[in-house]
């Protein structure tokens, strides 16, 4: 039913923490808390509510050395591999890496001394610790923005690349890179740039993508491009807003670009004058009793008794709207006729009575 993107980037494969990134590995989905790191009981709230939503890794604020202090406490009690996201201040990365981080998330260029980025990545040798290179607008090399004129894809690139020799240099290859911009264009293309010059896996976002109902579309269109186009190993959507919409938002893109098939998905209309049901009201009821349901299928909710079911052949499941009244139909096939108040029930026994029969039939 989901088709994958053809010809996904060969890159090498990293640990952060238990979680596999790039090579064949699964893309994750990434997201970061808005809690003060240094209150342990607040920050670890805040990961085990973004893992119930489904986050792979959580990356944390380290501004000081309370904050770095603190990381002890919370790696050793994470559901997720934690990545500890630092600028300027060598010493509070190697303090992270001591206790306890999955792994870093720097850009080398914001710590001047030659000698300070060695002790990092001395410790992040010891320690196993991968470390992402981030570079942006905000962190992009004065130098490469002059030779460029500007903010461009080709200069976002360059830095990240440069930024990666300096950790090349001293045999250090656990390594992840971001390039990322809030404009789609340069954005994707600088990307692709990175992508067609290593094979290091690539962690895909839009900066500053905005409030939700604005950063979800702009995410999507920019994160899902370039998965479509194989590119892309872990990804986190940025809005200003609650960072379970975050993820929620990034396993959607997943599934959209058919990356990940965990739990159902759901298809519906958007309605006509044919329409004689609550559709709306219905759509979201089923979507509210199938939450939590790992099994991968797809749930059909259309408007129209006449062509909903060929609309929507090839989900598992599905309701199709009549007059104050609706088809169930599985597999294209209509297997039952329900009035309006009976459909959500009647859908959802059907799925459950098939998930019931399938996991027998697997025990056998």
């Amino acid at each position: 039913m989901n088709h994958k993107p053809t010809g996904r980037r060969k890159s090498r494969q990293i640990m952060v923490g238990r979680v596999a990134v790039g090579g064949n590995a699964p893309v994750s989905v990434q997201s970061m808390t808005k809690t003060d790191t240094r209150d342990v009981a607040a920050t670890l709230d805040a990961i085990n509510h973004l893992r119930l939503a489904g986050c792979d890794i959580i990356r944390l604020a380290v501004p000081d050395a309370a904050a770095a202090k603190a990381l002890k406490d919370i790696c050793s009690a994470s559901p997720i591999p934690v990545i500890a996201d630092i600028h300027f201040d060598h010493q509070l990365a190697i303090d992270a890496i001591r206790n306890g981080v999955h792994g870093l998330r720097i850009n080398p260029g914001n710590i001047r001394s030659e000698e300070k980025v060695r002790e990092v990545i001395a410790a992040a040798t010891d320690w196993h610790v991968p470390i992402r290179v981030g570079v942006n607008a905000g962190s992009l090399d004065p130098a490469i923005k002059l030779k460029y004129g500007g903010v461009t894809a080709a200069g976002l690139a360059e830095s990240a690349l440069n930024e990666v020799k300096r950790l090349e240099k001293y045999g250090f290859e656990l390594i992840k890179i971001a390039v990322k911009a809030f404009d789609l264009h340069t954005m994707c293309e600088a990307v692709r740039i990175t992508a067609s010059s290593c094979d290091y896996p690539l962690h895909l976002g839009v900066t500053e993508a905005g409030l939700p109902e604005d950063g979800i579309v702009r995410s999507a269109m920019g994160i899902g491009s370039l998965l479509l186009q194989g590119i892309g190993d872990t990804i986190r959507v940025s809005l200003t807003g609650d960072s379970a919409l975050e993820v929620i938002t990034g396993l959607k893109i997943l599934q959209s670009a058919g990356l990940r098939s965990e739990g159902p998905v759901i298809v519906s209309c958007p309605t006509c004058g044919r329409c004689q049901i609550p559709l709306q009201e219905i759509a979201r009821q089923v979507h509210q009793r199938l939450a939590g349901i790992k099994e991968s299928f797809q749930v059909a909710v259309m408007g129209c008794a006449v062509n909903g079911p060929g609309e929507a052949e090839q989900a598992d499941f599905g309701i199709a709207g009549g007059k104050e009244s609706g088809l169930i139909f599985k597999h294209g096939k209509v297997v039952k006729s329900l009035p309006m108040d009976q459909l959500v029930d009647g859908l959802i026994e059907e799925i459950f009575t098939s998930l019931q029969t399938d996991k027998k039939g697997e025990k056998k």
